[in-house]
């Protein structure tokens, strides 16, 4: 019981991780194509005004996440890191790599170097993902075997799953971004700015339900538990993410503020459906959630914890996050950034 609610708990913090830092990398992206240095100005400042207050409180998820796995279920930490250090490590890079590029080209003056702090930023907020996906479409795809460094450390995620769940977590990072931003663009009321993030929104919604099509096939060849699981225990969550994903580009030019909600429904659904999928096997066919979990002495000590911690730590997110999303984003900036 213990062990159940555990894993509900760590599986709502990578919840929280796909909705917050998905959309903070997906910022990135469009920071990355949103135009020449007078064009992309105004996206690029709309940008930095609504991550800048928060990038940084996004990766507390994911250390949340990492912290919690290795105390309730440590032999599937041991196997995870062992296995995939490659794709965590450059993942962990893009994340270092990332974050400093962001800060220096804020304190820039020279265009050069604001582009290429730019540059980095962006590119950073597209490998990142892609190697967090394809840590997500090794476990899956049961390519993680239990034991120390076990698994092949290339094969387990340079395959079709792994490549599929990379380029999923881009794609999708893109979409949540784009709606998000297409909200803030509204509300600071700049028509063509919002335009620009609806149109994004619209391509990178289809785009990501093109490649989820295309991934049936990739799933019903290489990962057949994984398809299985999700064309039947998981189904209603995976209908429930197909019907919200195109609902949230419907409501986005009426109502923008309820299609980010939509959208994050989309987004959790699906992630929830592989959970449910994979469920109750942690690792691929045999390591179940019982099997993994740590003695119930140290799950409730977490549990207890972790309620101590969110009584602090949630209110004071939830407060960051609705002072800044009162403010009105800027109409210009002070020079180019990009």
């Amino acid at each position: 019981m213990l062990a159940d609610v555990t894993l509900a708990v760590m599986w709502t913090g990578l919840t929280c991780y796909a909705l917050f830092g998905g959309a903070d990398f997906g910022a990135g992206q469009w920071d990355l194509l949103a135009g020449g240095s007078r064009r992309g100005m105004p996206r690029r400042a709309l940008i930095e005004h609504t991550i800048a207050p928060v990038w940084e409180a996004n990766h507390v998820w994911l250390i949340f996440v990492i912290v919690l796995l290795w105390a309730g279920f440590s032999p599937v930490f041991a196997a995870v890191l062992s296995t995939l250090y490659i794709p965590l490590t450059l993942a962990a890079l893009g994340i270092i790599a990332r974050g400093a590029a962001f800060a220096f080209r804020k304190a820039s003056s020279r265009l050069w170097q604001r582009r290429l702090f730019g540059g980095c930023f962006a590119l950073s907020s597209v490998f990142t993902p892609y190697f967090l996906g394809t840590v997500a479409g090794a476990v899956a795809s049961g390519r993680v075997p239990p034991g120390l460094a076990e698994g092949h450390v290339i094969s387990s995620w340079c395959n079709p799953t792994s490549v599929l769940g990379g380029c999923l977590a881009v794609i999708v990072c893109g979409y949540l971004a784009a709606v998000y931003l297409c909200g803030d663009a509204v509300r600071s009321a700049d028509p063509e700015v919002a335009a620009w993030f609806r149109r994004r929104a619209w391509g990178s919604g289809l785009l990501a339900g093109a490649v989820s099509l295309a991934g049936i096939a990739v799933l019903h060849a290489d990962a057949p538990r994984l398809f299985h699981g999700l064309t039947h225990r998981a189904l209603p969550l995976v209908v429930l993410s197909a019907c919200a994903g195109p609902a949230a580009l419907l409501l986005l030019r009426w109502r923008p503020v309820a299609a980010r909600g939509v959208a994050a429904l989309a987004v959790a659904a699906i992630l929830w459906s592989w959970g449910a999928a994979q469920y109750p096997a942690m690792l691929v066919p045999d390591v179940t959630v019982a099997e993994a979990a740590s003695h119930d002495t140290v799950l409730g000590a977490c549990l207890a914890g972790l309620g101590i911690g969110a009584a602090l730590l949630v209110p004071s997110l939830w407060w960051l996050y609705s002072i800044f999303q009162r403010e009105r984003a800027p109409r210009d900036t002070t020079g180019p950034t990009s």
